[in-house]
């Protein structure tokens, strides 16, 4: 199981995320790319660091919306969104590759990463704008969402995601942020989560119906408070369950 979190969600003189403390148990690093949060500096400075600690890169890329941090839906349309998608990636691949790494994968942000789950369109440009940006990094997204669907159409890999720390419906989506109990904020209810999707593929939803779990990805929130601390024991359960940590990219 590869073990994701955002980081490099700061700008300028503000921070957010525990970069290195994270880069420490992650397996991969979901790096703002200046739309919802992240700057030059702050890009350079985590892809350096991740590529010194052998921790794959991905593109986590975002409606443009600092104000909202990526959280608010946008109507923007496909031909400008599939743009913005390969300007984010672009930006960070100088940086990715300068470090002596590479962006392996491509990940959405907040009100993105939900819309492209069932907006076809949406999820369309996202991948146009990947393919735009060149190469093939691997997607990450919801399992079942249109976005995966689209990236396996066009050959690229489709990599499904479950989320340690985040309220799943019965239909197996998350519960939206503005929604209570959207956030899973016990450590010990998380770290249970992350074992029991990892190994016995499912999880508790909102309701207390059991959901099936697919997935080759755990998120831990980078910007959820205590996150280094928890990514750390969540690691550490999911080793003592025998799992196998490592990227998938």
């Amino acid at each position: 199981m590869d073990l994701n979190a955002d980081l490099g969600e700061g700008f300028g003189n503000w921070t957010l995320t525990d970069d290195d403390a994270l880069l420490a148990c992650v397996t991969s690093a979901n790096v703002a790319c200046g739309f919802h949060a992240g700057d030059a500096s702050v890009m350079r400075r985590v892809c350096d660091a991740a590529a010194a600690g052998g921790v794959r890169i991905g593109a986590q890329v975002s409606y443009r919306d600092l104000a909202g941090f990526g959280r608010r839906s946008m109507d923007v349309p496909p031909a400008e969104l599939t743009a913005e998608i390969a300007y984010q990636i672009g930006a960070l691949r100088v940086f990715a590759e300068a470090a002596g790494s590479a962006v392996s994968y491509v990940k959405p942000h907040g009100a993105l990463y939900n819309r492209a789950v069932w907006d076809d369109d949406q999820a369309a440009a996202v991948v146009a704008g990947i393919r735009l940006a060149g190469g093939r990094p691997a997607v990450l997204g919801l399992p079942g969402s249109r976005l995966l669907a689209h990236a396996a159409d066009a050959g690229l890999p489709a990599v499904e995601e479950a989320f340690a720390d985040r309220a799943y419906t019965p239909r197996g989506t998350l519960v939206p942020r503005g929604e209570p109990g959207a956030v899973v904020h016990d450590p010990d209810d998380v770290v249970r989560r992350s074992v029991g999707m990892a190994v016995e593929r499912t999880v508790t939803g909102a309701d207390g119906s059991r959901i099936p779990v697919s997935a080759r990805s755990l998120c831990v929130h980078g910007d959820t408070p205590g996150a280094a601390a928890l990514a750390r024991r969540v690691r550490a359960a999911l080793e003592e369950a025998g799992v196998t940590v490592r990227a998938f990219a």
